[in-house]
Formats: structure tokens, C-alpha cells, sequence
């Protein structure tokens, strides 16, 4: 038995993460883990399910000892914390528990890593990919196998489809680079959130927090240019992309990874880079062009300055290697 099904605070601290906090589906899944881990450690080392009323500073230190034996990643151990500290808050707003154990704990600190990102010019090359795909005629073939839910499977797609598929695909890189959005957010994205007067579109990011953000004219072009490869445009409440040209039902994070991949590789990059590092080169980008740490935290929705000004630390970088080759006195 999971130990949502056998402890009910886990189980409301989940469904509030689903229903009120709108978390996302990988949040969701990492914090259950993180609580399903502990749980686990303590009938083992305690003989017990753990209750969470009565667990002491001691108990999360043993288990942070135990974390670090086992030669847990920083990163792991610090999301395995980030998901107890969490749902102790929710036990603390409910007047389930009245002493919250973990706080004191020092944690192992992560280290550094500079977020990737694409230059301006490997940005243009692969927004440009999917319709060198339309120039030559090329259909816009299957995905490897992760999806037997992907309708685009079907070999018998017509070269209208194709077609369409490549624009959609052309529209999705152009969107994530205009508007520095979340794979999430993409997906999210209905006809209606779309402000063609304004350039602008209304996003719905982390916990349910909305946004306005500018979005440039290419790729509202891009959009359009898709929509009227479509049987017929979204109507207000339709998703912006959908999975396959002619059925209803959005784009969902996978296809859009196993599609980036595909672009990557023909415009000679990395097949392994993430959509999120296309949400690295906007603000890379953006930063380096002028823009101020505060304006781009608001485009990102990043809750926190601190979470953005990683940034500067890459444009500093490059800066200080431009300066040690150029300036004679370096």
C-alpha cells in the first residue's frame, strides 16, 4: 500500500498540491516520492510509520546522515527537504502540528551550474528548421516510439498534415523563444490567451499565477501561419497547439521534447538540449541586449529575484573572457 493511501495527511497535502496549489504534475510526482522515501527510512530504522506530530530535529538529522551514506546527490537530498519543509507548512496551516522539526537543518549547499543556452545565431538556425522541412518537401515524420498516444504515429499522415505539423512545430520554438515560457505554460496555452492588438499573451504559470507577456511579431505570424493549416482555427477555449492537426487535445510536454529533438539534430546542435534552455537563450539573450534582472524575473514569473540572477553570472562570464582577450593590460 502507497503511503498516500495509508497516511491521510499525506494524502490532503497532495491533493492540495494538485487542486489549490495547482503544482505542477512533476512537483507533484517528486514530492511524493520525497514523503514515500522518508516514510520508508523511518519503518525501517524507527519499526514505524512516521508520526508527524511527534518527529523531532533529531529524526531529520539521522535521516540526513542517512541521505549522505548513501551518497545522495546534493540536488536530491535538497528536494527531498524542499518536500518536508512543504508539507510541514501545510501540517503547521491545518493545526496538525504545532513545531515545525526541520528548520535549523543545514543542508549540503548545491553547487553553482550556469544555465545552457543557444547563441542569437544556433536561436535563428533552429527556428528556422522545421520549415526547411516544408522547403524540401520532407514529411514531418514519427517520433521514436515513446508514444502510442501520439496520433502523428500513424503512417498513413497525409503531406497536409506534415505540413501543418512543421508549422506548428516552427510556431511552438518561435512562442518559448518570444516569450521565454515554461514547457507547461506552452502547453497550457488557449486561443483565447492570445492578444494580437496588444502582442501579448496571458500565461498561466506556477500555483496558478497569471501573466501578461510580450510576444513579437514573428512568432504571432508563426501562429497563424499554423492555424491556417488546420481543418478549422482553435475557437476561443481550444489550445493554442494541438497534438495532431486534425483532433482535438493539446500538445503535451513529451511530444514537445521528442519534436525539439528532431530540430536540434538537423540544425547540426545538441539533441540533448531541454526546452527549458530555449527559455535560457530569451533571457540570456534579453539580458544581454539591455534588459533590467527585474523586468526579465517578471517575464520568467520567477517568484524570487534571487532565482533569475543566475543570469547575470553568465553574461558576467562571458563578459570577463571578452576583456582578458581583447584589453591589452589584462
Amino acid at each position: 500500500m502507497s503511503t498516500e493511501a495509508k497516511d491521510k495527511h499525506v494524502h490532503d497535502f497532495l491533493q492540495h498540491l494538485s487542486v489549490e496549489r495547482a503544482a505542477s504534475i512533476y512537483t507533484q510526482r517528486n514530492y511524493r516520492q520525497a514523503l514515500t522515501d522518508f516514510s520508508k527510512w523511518h519503518n525501517h530504522e524507527r519499526k514505524s510509520d512516521p508520526n508527524w506530530k511527534s518527529l523531532d530535529r533529531d529524526t531529520f538529522r539521522a535521516y540526513l546522515r542517512y541521505l549522505g551514506r548513501h551518497q545522495l546527490s546534493r540536488a536530491a537530498t535538497q528536494l527531498r527537504f524542499s518536500a518536508l519543509r512543504s508539507f510541514y507548512k501545510f501540517l503547521m496551516r491545518r493545526g496538525v502540528v504545532e513545531q515545525f522539526p526541520i528548520r535549523g537543518i543545514a543542508l549540503p549547499k548545491l553547487a553553482k551550474r550556469l544555465p545552457r543556452f543557444l547563441t542569437p545565431q544556433q536561436m535563428l538556425d533552429l527556428l528556422r528548421a522545421p520549415l526547411k522541412e516544408v522547403e524540401r518537401g520532407v514529411p514531418a515524420q514519427p517520433q521514436p516510439p515513446d508514444t502510442a498516444r501520439d496520433p502523428i504515429q500513424n503512417p498513413k499522415s497525409t503531406i497536409q498534415n506534415s505540413k501543418a505539423i512543421a508549422y506548428r512545430d516552427a510556431a511552438i520554438l518561435e512562442v518559448i523563444y518570444s516569450c521565454g515560457l515554461r514547457i507547461s505554460e506552452l502547453c497550457g496555452l488557449n486561443a483565447e490567451d492570445i492578444s494580437r492588438n496588444q502582442q501579448c499573451i496571458r500565461v498561466r504559470g506556477k500555483g496558478k499565477k497569471e501573466r501578461l507577456v510580450p510576444i513579437g511579431a514573428p512568432a504571432l505570424q508563426a501562429i497563424e501561419t499554423y492555424w491556417r493549416e488546420l481543418s478549422q482555427p482553435p475557437t476561443p477555449g481550444m489550445p493554442v497547439f494541438l497534438a495532431h492537426p486534425n483532433k482535438p487535445g493539446p500538445m503535451y510536454p513529451r511530444l514537445v521534447q521528442l519534436r525539439l529533438k528532431r530540430h536540434l539534430a538537423a540544425a547540426g546542435l545538441d539533441p540533448n538540449l531541454t526546452p527549458h534552455k530555449l527559455r535560457h537563450s530569451y533571457a540570456t539573450h534579453m539580458l544581454d541586449a539591455g534588459a533590467d534582472l527585474r523586468s526579465i524575473q517578471e517575464l520568467l514569473g520567477h517568484a524570487h529575484l534571487v532565482t533569475t540572477q543566475v543570469y547575470t553570472h553568465v553574461t558576467t562570464d562571458r563578459l570577463k573572457k571578452a576583456y582578458d582577450k581583447s584589453h591589452p593590460r589584462a
